[in-house]
């Protein structure tokens, strides 16, 4: 199994990029697209299947694009992740390497998702046998996009990545909505009242919804939310926002609170970590702490270090180790994040954090360093599309003692760390699963200056 979960074959000297198979199921190909180097194929019958296979507990599973693995056993999936992180390294990163230590498994491999999205829309989608059997159904739907359809949605009747009440709640929205005739998303036309519903649990126990409008319909937005509190009386953080713009973020749109605080808390060794609607917060909420005390392992800090958090996101990770540290830079491109940021740090007592917003790329220069101290240690956690040339021109040149590299993308992270080698040295390197039954992994790799 290669980039994207895919399997890969050849056949007359061409790679073929075969999905929704597994390693060593035996099957006729029929091919999809065609390109210079390699082709894509679908299977179209199966001869003998493959002993790695595992019969998927989700009923939704080969449509809803949600979890592409649960048709492969938990450990197989540990073995390709792992594999995939030491392929990236090897062959994009091509450097020297450590023995790379065996991959973090996720204690839940299912239900561990504190965030999850739903679309309404009034063009469900509908299996074969469906269509065939000439029986009306009601084409409202609310639950995931097909994958490659942004128009067909899959009514999602149970989903196993999100605890309880999450699936409770979907499923009573949309009865009630079903119910008072309530209009449903048309993603084609772009009209309608019904858009998204936004679910967000906490280990804390606290609860967040966020409804979606896509116009302003106040009794029926009333009556919605009403019957959200009678029926769900645990929601601690009820909000709604009216969105009418040709795409679903609502960043920079006002979403208004009608219940409760306008956030929920996250918490990790005794700190509690503020999550509004528009915060971004790692979504696997367990294994998110074992990723950041394994980072903060990695620092190897005694309480003296200076240290620059990039990518600081909410200040997750700056808070998480400010205790361990001297002082914490964070720097973060958007200024919401870094408002959170600095909120986490005053709810906590945390005094020796300070946080900048900007383009990483011109936020870290010389006249940071000269105000806060060169760093000891620098942490950087960069969007899948990792770091840009200059800022790891910008780390070379101040030549930090050590760094801290967590990436969601091993790929990305090794093209990054062929341009540190020349002048550090891959000494540790820790992949942590945050995502099963799916491709993705993390990688936490630690550099030392030579």
């Amino acid at each position: 199994m290669v980039a994207e979960g895919k399997c890969l074959v050849r056949h007359q000297n061409m790679v073929v990029f075969v999905k929704d198979v597994a390693p060593g199921d035996i099957v006729d190909l029929q091919v999809t697209k065609k390109r210079k180097s390699y082709l894509e194929a679908k299977a179209v019958k199966f001869h003998e299947y493959s002993d790695v296979r595992v019969q998927p507990f989700c009923e939704h599973f080969g449509v809803c694009g949600g979890c592409k693995w649960q048709h492969i056993g938990y450990e197989t999936q540990l073995h390709y992740k792992q594999k995939q992180v030491k392929d990236n390294l090897e062959r994009i990163g091509k450097i020297p390497l450590p023995v790379i230590d065996p991959i973090l498994p996720s204690e839940q491999v299912s239900y561990y998702r504190n965030k999850l999205e739903f679309t309404f829309s009034n063009n469900r989608w509908l299996t074969y046998e469906q269509i065939r059997s000439e029986q009306e159904f009601n084409r409202n739907a609310l639950g995931f996009h097909i994958p490659q359809r942004f128009d067909k949605i899959i009514d999602v009747q149970h989903c196993y990545l999100q605890p309880s009440p999450s699936n409770e709640i979907r499923l009573a929205v949309a009865n009630y909505a079903r119910d008072k005739d309530l209009v449903f998303f048309d993603l084609v036309k772009m009209q309608g009242f019904l858009r998204n519903l936004i679910i967000r649990t906490a280990n804390t126990g606290e609860l967040m919804v966020i409804m979606q409008f896509f116009q302003d319909q106040p009794e029926d937005i009333k009556g919605l939310l009403d019957f959200l509190l009678a029926e769900f009386p645990q929601i601690t953080s009820l909000h709604y926002v009216i969105n009418s713009k040709g795409n679903e973020t609502f960043h920079d749109l006002d979403v208004i609170c009608v219940h409760g605080e306008p956030y929920i808390h996250e918490s990790m060794e005794g700190l509690r970590f503020r999550v509004g609607p528009k915060s971004f917060y790692q979504t696997n909420s367990a294994q998110a702490y074992e990723l950041y005390k394994l980072t903060r392992d990695f620092a190897g800090l005694t309480g003296k270090e200076i240290v620059y958090d990039l990518y600081t996101g909410a200040g997750t990770i700056a808070n998480f180790v400010a205790r361990q540290s001297a002082k914490v830079v964070g720097v973060e491109y958007v200024p919401s994040a870094i408002e959170d940021a600095k909120i986490n740090s005053q709810i906590n007592n945390i005094t020796n954090t300070t946080f900048y917003a900007g383009d990483m790329k011109d936020v870290l220069n010389g006249a940071l360093f000269a105000e806060h101290g060169r760093p000891d240690v620098i942490i950087t956690d960069p969007p899948r599309a990792g770091m840009h040339p200059d800022v790891i021109k910008m780390l070379l040149d101040v030549h930090a003692p050590k760094i801290v590299y967590v990436s969601c993308n091993p790929a990305t992270q090794a093209r990054d760390l062929e341009m540190l080698s020349e002048k550090y040295e891959v000494t540790r390197i820790q992949p942590v699963d945050m995502f099963p039954q799916t491709h993705h992994v993390e990688n936490i790799v630690q550099l030392i200056a030579k």
